[in-house]
């Protein structure tokens, strides 16, 4: 774990964390000047942002709250669009970016999203398929894939020297990891009806 961290700080890395790192540093080799497009305020989204900006990149953001695009955009992201009155947010941030897409989406939610992620890329872009919370199956616009030539992996975590490397720049730089809330291990249901209510930004932690 990173020097000085709590308990409850290192727990949010070896899933959201690591999974955030190895969609955007390990397969997607970020760089400075790149356009990265994130889903949400949840925790792998949320160090996805952090890495983005570490490394240099500009960072926009879908939410369907106007409360959390104010916390996105003064945590650093270029823009902000509200996917519940943005239908074609896909569209909506290729647009954003001066019409060349974004180089890398962090995709969350699957085949109820992923449509917009692609519609948001640019030509050659990359995107990370990490959750599927709109669904495990659904249809996909291979045509635009096609067209646009895009790299689609899936990531599922990372491995140790993935989180070693992860470590050392957590070590050399400030970030530390965004939680919500810290719940007792008594109010276990508390903490998923909080999450479930989907008021969250970043990680929410138990204490044993």
């Amino acid at each position: 774990m990173p020097k000085g961290w709590t308990h409850s700080e290192a727990a949010t890395l070896p899933t959201a964390g690591l999974t955030a790192w190895r969609a955007l540093v390990v397969n997607g080799k970020i760089k400075a000047g790149d356009d990265v497009l994130i889903l949400g305020t949840g925790g792998v989204s949320i160090f996805a942002l952090q890495f983005a900006l570490m490394a240099g990149a500009r960072v926009w953001a879908t939410t369907s709250s106007d409360e959390k695009a104010q916390w996105l955009l003064k945590k650093g992201v270029a823009g902000v669009v509200n996917y519940r009155t943005e239908a074609e947010w896909g569209k909506k941030i290729f647009d954003m970016t001066g019409g060349r897409g974004v180089d890398h989406v962090i995709e969350i939610g699957g085949p109820g999203t992923l449509s917009q992620s692609i519609a948001a890329a640019r030509i050659g872009g990359h995107i990370s398929l990490i959750g599927v919370f709109t669904g495990v199956t659904g249809d996909v616009p291979t045509g635009e894939i096609i067209a646009k030539q895009l790299k689609i992996k899936g990531v599922a975590v990372g491995n140790r020297a993935h989180q070693c490397d992860m470590i050392k720049a957590l070590n050399a730089t400030n970030i530390r990891p965004v939680i919500d809330c810290i719940f007792p291990f008594e109010e276990i249901t508390a903490a998923f009806e909080h999450q479930i209510g989907n008021r969250h930004i970043g990680k929410i932690c138990l204490e044993l």
